[in-house]
């Protein structure tokens, strides 16, 4: 299946999950906590998953799935193609009522992500990504930054990323920290050049990048992990060990800056 294909079903079903998720968010919806510590979930996020699940498998029977909200089958594993799903990706934000949510929905092709989609529905941002066509915000093309100074430059990180003990000699680089609760989001926008790069030191959830480390790329920029080793996705265990995103020039820099 062409991944222009692929990037048109994407997109219709992160249309249709904005529609579900933004009636939970305007109205009360349930909300509760994961087993182990794994973070609040509410009834957008299942019922956005249900859709997601049932239609895209309708549509590619034979691709994997992997999803934040769905226990994980292996049998993707066998599987040459595979959707990695965040339903709602920023749900902390959701609860809160900020709108800086997303849904980030990705094809996975022996590893490689080949079309993606991160939706904003209380905005209205599509930011889209076909392997070796280049990045979109509602259509039209996005860059990421040509910046290489690290002094100064805009990255989206949480606080605890800044720590001394991250970085070589204890220096941490003295750059603009901004945040947002979405990883995919945070991606999208080092993805339109709004931010010069984004990074996140913990393990890191394949579905929460998948979607995002594409339209980065496809945006000119560079996704590595956090030792500068590539991406692979689709893994037995679905982390990997943190994620430096940004332009092309900034990228490397941060990443020999890190310890």
């Amino acid at each position: 299946m062409p991944a222009r294909d692929d990037l048109q079903l994407l997109i219709d079903a992160a249309r249709e999950s904005g529609r579900i998720a933004r009636h939970f968010f305007e109205n009360a919806h349930e909300i509760w906590e994961k087993a182990d510590g794994q973070g609040p979930v509410t009834e957008a996020d299942i019922a956005v998953d249900r859709l997601l699940r049932t239609d895209l498998r309708a549509a590619r029977p034979g691709y994997g799935w992997l999803s934040e909200e769905t226990e994980d089958d292996l049998d993707r594993l066998k599987a040459d193609r595979v959707f990695i799903v965040d339903p709602i990706d920023g749900t902390r934000a959701f609860i809160e009522g900020s709108p800086t949510w997303a849904h980030s929905l990705a094809v996975v092709d022996r590893g490689q992500v080949t079309a993606a989609v991160v939706y904003l529905p209380m905005t209205d941002r599509l930011f889209a990504a076909t392997k070796g066509q280049g990045a979109t915000l509602n259509g039209e093309a996005i860059t990421a930054s040509p910046r290489d100074d690290l002094g100064g430059a805009s990255v989206l990180a949480a606080r605890p990323a800044f720590e001394p003990w991250h970085w070589k000699d204890a220096l941490v680089p003295p750059v603009k920290r901004n945040f947002r609760s979405s990883l995919a989001y945070r991606m999208a926008l080092v993805g339109q050049g709004r931010f010069d790069a984004m990074l996140t030191l913990r393990a890191t959830w394949e579905w929460d990048i998948a979607a995002g480390a594409l339209i980065v790329e496809e945006a000119g920029g560079r996704v590595t992990d956090k030792t500068g080793a590539a991406l692979c996705f689709n893994n037995e265990v679905p982390q990997l060990p943190g994620v430096v995103a940004g332009g092309a020039q900034i990228h490397p820099a941060l990443v020999t800056r890190l310890a």
